[in-house]
């Protein structure tokens, strides 16, 4: 059974064949066109090597840093004058003779008297003053001060040493510091001596011995 063919074609296929197709043509017409021109040689250019300069040589090392160190003051040498050892002053040694003395005889032995050393005899007291038997204050009193000196107003103390001998007796007398009063320093002598009564000194044995006694005596108005 046959079948009739009754597609249509659509107009926008038609317009894409026609499109084709031109297209095709007009590189047909483009591709067998020759376009004549001037073909220019091309200019030869001298060329030539550069040779790289070779790099500059390093920089030394710099040298290290050195502290500066002060300078020291030398000291010259000292130079010791050496001393002349000439013998020229140098007197000759005297000769000696040597002294042999004779031999000494040897002493026999046999009891020997030495005498004997005496020894130091003990001391069994110390020495010991002169000392007043009677009361002191008993040697002057009111009734020795006479009229005539408190008419005067004759007043003060007179210091005396009274010389003592070994049976105790006062055998001197002597005013040490005065009343300013040449009678009352003479009373005062002969009054002591005839009223004061003494032990006698004794020395380091226990033995009597001369000494002495200082004293003293007021002078003044009576009552």
């Amino acid at each position: 059974m046959a079948y009739a063919d009754t597609r249509r074609a659509s107009p926008a296929g038609m317009v894409a064949a026609i499109g084709v197709q031109a297209a095709i043509g007009f590189a047909v017409i483009t591709g067998l066109t020759v376009t004549a021109g001037i073909v220019e040689k091309p200019e030869i250019l001298d060329t030539w090597d550069i040779k790289d300069e070779p790099p500059p040589p390093a920089p030394p090392p710099p040298e290290p840093a050195t502290d500066a160190l002060p300078e020291v003051a030398t000291t010259p040498p000292i130079t010791v004058p050496q001393p002349d050892l000439s013998l020229s002053d140098i007197k000759p040694v005297m000769p000696t003779t040597e002294l042999i003395l004779p031999p000494q005889p040897m002493p026999k032995p046999g009891p020997t008297n030495l005498d004997p050393v005496p020894s130091p005899t003990p001391s069994g007291f110390d020495p010991v003053g002169a000392k007043p038997r009677n009361d002191p204050g008993r040697w002057l009193s009111d009734r020795d001060y006479k009229s005539s000196w408190a008419r005067r107003d004759l007043t003060g103390t007179a210091t005396f040493k009274l010389d003592i001998s070994a049976t105790g007796n006062v055998t001197g007398c002597q005013v040490t510091r005065s009343t300013g009063h040449s009678e009352l320093d003479a009373a005062t002598c002969v009054l002591v001596q005839k009223r004061a009564k003494f032990e006698p000194a004794r020395g380091r044995s226990g033995e009597p011995v001369a000494g002495s006694y200082t004293g003293s005596v007021l002078w003044q108005l009576p009552d």
